[in-house]
């Protein structure tokens, strides 16, 4: 399935521009905030493809041997260093370290190492497919059981936590009592975004260093989409729009390690009754009941995604793919809570193994290397801005009395977008936050370009 995945993906690259070195094409930037550059240092040159007439070529030292080891055109190789990170992340959890720091956060860690010493790429085609079609697959599995009269009564603190972590003024209500919460200062994102500004003004880059700190800080309130979006509106060089996706993908990868490693000790949530099942589904006892709802969980998953994606691409809708596939998937999960809910141990045992390898290839597409030496000024500012962001959110949830893991899962949306935060709740074991975090990410998606694009114009270009 993965191969024809990987065939089929090609129609969704975008067209590059003719180089003297060929490259591979940045790839759409959803449904997940991740964007991808092909610039291994470990490799002969590479193109920075980019919506213009020209192209950025990062040279690097050519050695005897061919790096990476593993050709982004291996297919086989690819998906098989994949699934095997993900593999040994699930396993890692039967050690005392594992179980400590995650198997998510140890498939980020290993891609990351894998794809720095040059044994694996920093992108390829089975990363595009992962990214397009196993992560959207992935998000019907993970909410089969999003029944929203439930979730609504878990919903409301998480959104209070992502809207101190996107800097806005919100009121919001605990399920005892009523609670109106007034945050007259600019916050979390906006206030790390303007710190990290005036510490590193990034004047190298001239009129795009506060272009690309508004696009940084639209990508921080929603996702790569909102990234592009600020990018294009403010005319954010090419270059410097390459320069900002290599610096982002290894904050990100960063960033997500620090989020799991404080939350390594928040226990996962209990739910006997799915685990007896999903015990089943795995047994051994010669009942395909088991092999029966898993195959049905993975057709009744496609045919979401083909239904969302068709309406999508039918009102043109840019972006639009994971929120109506989420729509779908909740309305039918809380029209049919019965039927739809049945499927749900199935789901999560496929969705388990996808979230594993969405993980890996977060890890594998950070390249520090060429970050240090192509960007270090742009990687610096968003190593601030973040770490003010977690520090705010974090100091305000706690004088707010908000749980740890529901800061940790705001600051996931905010940072990483629906995907990445539901991907940590599923990792965690969260189960009642995993919609929730899929809700307040799409939110952020929503008003992130308007956001950032009025404060970089209005305050960043004047400071």
């Amino acid at each position: 399935m993965a191969l024809l995945l990987t065939a089929a993906a090609t129609s969704f690259r975008l067209p590059s521009v003719p180089c003297r070195t060929h490259s591979k094409p940045l790839p759409s930037p959803f449904p997940s905030r991740r964007l991808f550059v092909n610039t291994s240092p470990l490799s002969s040159s590479r193109t920075i493809p980019v919506h213009s007439n020209r192209c950025v070529v990062v040279s690097s030292t050519s050695n005897d041997l061919n790096f990476p080891l593993i050709s982004p055109d291996d297919n086989w190789a690819t998906w098989t260093a994949l699934f095997a990170t993900g593999a040994f992340g699930l396993w890692s959890e039967k050690t005392k370290i594992g179980r400590m720091i995650s198997a998510a956060l140890v498939g980020i860690l290993l891609g990351l190492a894998a794809s720095n010493i040059g044994i694996i790429p920093h992108e390829a085609k089975a990363y595009s497919v992962v990214m397009e079609y196993l992560l959207p697959l992935t998000i019907p599995l993970m909410l089969f059981r999003a029944d929203m009269r439930d979730v609504i009564k878990s919903t409301g603190n998480l959104f209070l936590a992502f809207l101190i972590g996107s800097g806005l003024n919100v009121q919001s209500g605990a399920r005892t009592r009523e609670i109106l919460y007034s945050l007259n200062n600019v916050i979390a994102t906006t206030v790390g975004t303007l710190v990290a500004f005036m510490i590193v003004p990034m004047r190298s880059l001239g009129q795009d260093s506060w272009k690309i700190a508004s696009a940084l800080m639209a990508s921080y309130i929603g996702g790569a989409i909102n990234y592009v979006a600020v990018s294009d509106a403010l005319a954010v060089s090419p270059s410097v729009i390459a320069a900002g996706v290599a610096a982002d993908n290894v904050i990100c990868a960063i960033y997500f390690m620090v989020l799991f490693a404080l939350g390594s000790k928040l226990p996962a949530e209990t739910s006997t009754a799915s685990k007896d099942t999903v015990n089943s589904v795995n047994s051994g006892s010669g009942d395909k009941s088991g092999l029966l709802h898993t195959a049905t969980a993975l057709a009744v998953s496609f045919a979401i995604c083909k239904c969302a994606t068709h309406i999508v691409q039918m009102f043109k809708i840019q972006g639009g793919s994971l929120p109506a596939i989420t729509a779908i998937v909740v309305i039918l999960a809380t029209l049919l809570p019965k039927q739809i809910g049945y499927l749900a141990p199935a789901g999560d045992a496929v969705a388990a193994i996808s979230i594993q390898v969405f993980f890996a290839v977060l890890g594998a597409s950070g390249s520090i290397w060429n970050v240090m030496r192509v960007a270090p000024s742009i990687f610096i500012f968003a190593f601030i801005q973040v770490t003010v962001h977690l520090v705010v959110i974090l100091g305000l949830g706690k004088l707010l009395n908000l749980d740890l893991k529901v800061l940790l899962l705001a600051s996931n949306a905010n940072i990483g977008g629906p995907t990445t935060a539901s991907g940590m709740a599923t990792a965690k074991g969260w189960d009642s936050l995993v919609l929730p975090g899929i809700l307040v990410g799409i939110f952020g998606i929503s008003i992130a370009t308007y956001v950032a694009y009025f404060f970089g114009i209005f305050v960043l270009k004047r400071v």
